[in-house]
């Protein structure tokens, strides 16, 4: 099902929610003259909403109202013992990891988050929109059951799949390329057959306690879930080629045979060009490209059912333009807005070596580049 309009869910309460100023994703540091805004900050999500709301095309967006998660909605995800910590740490504010902080209430922000990207789900599921997106924070990527990690502390991307799947969804695949790993929720459904989990990200590898999953590609499932988890770390400063290779000849192949009934998107844009928080060269076109592309396979592949959720994306002006340029390519729309930033030159012949020494090396990947998942093909 086409649409003209994509569908955006907001709650004012993801903004709510503030880190301290410290070392940019840290505590404060006592040998800093100045301490910095922490990198996961309300007014990224509100310069995404910015540029939606005063670009070109800003009558493509429709707004909607998001709401809270309940504890029953988190508990399909995450554990009850991790819903109790986090209640207990809601209470005075704690450091989850070096790196994740709650502050004192700012729970309910999280939750909003969560229970935002469900609206937005229920939008899809009951039939009034084929896409919808869902314009949260903290993102979500990274928390894993019982795990706080990475800014993360809900796994929405998780909730929502095991909300699909209850909701009759018999087949649902996620595709991560925020520039993290999304090891949250690769690790909720690692033996699993029914959520096919695709993640492309800068090889940082495992990063600590929080996050003890390497990003590589030997990680392929556990168990019935044994190919259906599909990793591709990619070399740094790679940009718009490199990406939109992988996605045309590994990500859309592993679709169509797995052929999902919805397809998630963790739509992190910290790959972007001036990202602080990674290394990777991908502008306002390369994101409007990968769009475009998974838009169309959506279309081909499970009637257009899309639902996108908000995850990284670090430098607080450019992170609104890369977000808008990939909001009209889930559209299947042109980009209308000049990139302010791009200017590092594109090096294709690395493109080619990455995306082919990629597919060499992957036990999932054969030499024409085709995704071989072991007893997957159920159309």
């Amino acid at each position: 099902m086409k649409i003209d309009t994509l569908p955006v869910f907001f709650h004012a309460d993801v903004l709510s929610m503030q880190a301290p100023d410290g070392l940019f994703e840290r505590a404060p540091s006592p040998l800093l003259e100045h301490q910095v805004p922490f990198a996961e900050c309300p007014q990224r999500i509100a310069n995404i909403k910015s540029v939606l709301e005063r670009g070109p095309s800003a009558a493509r967006f429709s707004w909607h109202a998001g709401r809270h998660a309940s504890d029953e909605e988190i508990l399909r995800f995450h554990t009850a013992e991790y819903l109790a910590r986090l209640q207990s740490w809601d209470r005075s504010g704690h450091w989850a990891t070096a790196t994740t902080y709650l502050p004192k209430a700012g729970l309910a922000g999280v939750r909003a988050g969560a229970g935002t990207t469900l609206a937005a789900l229920s939008h899809i599921l009951d039939g009034d929109t084929s896409r919808a997106y869902a314009l949260v924070r903290p993102p979500s990527h990274h928390a894993a059951p019982a795990v706080a990690d990475g800014y993360c502390l809900l796994n929405a991307v998780g909730m929502a799949v095991e909300t699909a799947r209850a909701q009759g969804c018999a087949r649902v695949a996620v595709v991560d390329w925020d520039v993290h790993h999304g090891n949250g929720t690769q690790s909720g459904f690692y033996a699993r057959d029914d959520v096919l989990c695709i993640s492309m990200h800068m090889n940082h590898g495992a990063w600590g306690e929080s996050h003890p999953e390497s990003g590589d590609v030997d990680e392929v499932g556990a168990g019935a879930g044994r190919g259906y988890n599909l990793n591709l770390p990619l070399p740094l400063g790679v940009g718009d080629a490199t990406y939109a290779e992988v996605v045309n000849s590994i990500v859309i192949p592993a679709l169509e045979r797995f052929h999902p009934e919805l397809i998630v998107v963790s739509n992190g844009h910290d790959a972007g060009q001036f990202d602080p928080n990674g290394r990777q060269s991908v502008t306002m076109a390369g994101f409007h490209q990968m769009a475009l592309q998974l838009s169309a396979a959506a279309e081909q592949l499970c009637g257009g059912r899309l639902l996108i959720v908000q995850e990284g994306g670090y430098n607080v002006a450019y992170v609104g333009f890369c977000a808008y340029a990939s909001a009209l390519g889930f559209l299947g729309r042109p980009l209308d807005l000049d990139d302010p930033l791009a200017f590092y030159p594109e090096d294709l012949s690395m493109s080619k070596q990455a995306v082919a020494a990629l597919a060499e090396r992957h036990p999932l990947l054969n030499s024409e580049r085709v995704w071989q998942p072991e007893g997957i093909d159920r159309r």
